[in-house]
């Protein structure tokens, strides 16, 4: 198990809790022994079983992989009630660009800039991604999530590259939201959405928002 920072020691504890009833035995792993994927495995040839890490070290490894999409299935246990029963929409997310990119720096003292990249080339990837994903799993309708009102460039160009994308798969039904109203929207009827596809951090704000949909009890 490799905690991490943050909230991360937090959440092991949680999993640890999780899995207490199971045969699994715990190693506890400093954060640094995970950042070289390629190196050989820190528990030894011997040993076998699974590396769990704190997501902060998973962003910093699939963007050096590229592992560009990131694919949450929000779907209601059965037998189980919350606020919205027998939900099932899946929220797709670019996770190599955008404001987890961490291209940050601290122009002067107390000035912070952080820069938000967003590209055609994986706008229009991810966007692909999404409606195949739809085409496959027989999903009818792709929202793409965006705050193109306010950043016109770098969010219009994301949007635009989705809606581009739409018009090579006529059979998907093709609808956009900005970001605030998908929140409230998810809130208030979240049976409206099918496939939503988005940029990274509205995508880590609606997975979190989504899991409380089917994880609240009423």
């Amino acid at each position: 198990m490799v905690p991490g920072d943050g909230v991360g020691p937090e959440l092991m504890t949680a999993v640890k809790e999780v899995f207490k009833l199971s045969p699994l035995s715990w190693l506890i792993l400093a954060s640094h022994l995970f950042l070289l994927p390629f190196s050989p495995h820190p528990l030894g040839e011997t040993r076998r079983g699974v590396v769990l890490h704190e997501e902060q070290q998973s962003r910093h490894q699939g963007r050096k992989l590229d592992l560009f999409a990131n694919v949450v299935h929000v779907n209601s246990l059965p037998g189980y009630s919350t606020r919205h029963n027998n939900l099932d929409l899946v929220i797709i997310r670019e996770q190599t660009e955008g404001e987890y990119s961490s291209l940050e720096h601290e122009s002067v003292s107390g000035v912070v800039a952080c820069l938000k990249i967003i590209t055609r080339e994986k706008s229009r990837r991810i966007a692909k991604f999404a409606f195949d994903y739809a085409t496959k799993k027989g999903r009818s309708k792709v929202t793409a999530v965006h705050k193109a009102n306010i950043m016109k460039l770098g969010d219009g160009l994301f949007l635009q590259s989705c809606a581009e994308v739409a018009e090579l798969y006529p059979k998907i039904k093709y609808e956009s939201i900005i970001i605030d109203n998908c929140c409230m929207q998810l809130v208030q009827n979240p049976y409206q959405f099918d496939v939503l596809v988005m940029p990274n951090l509205y995508g880590n704000i609606i997975d979190n928002l989504a899991a409380g949909l089917v994880a609240e009890p009423v």
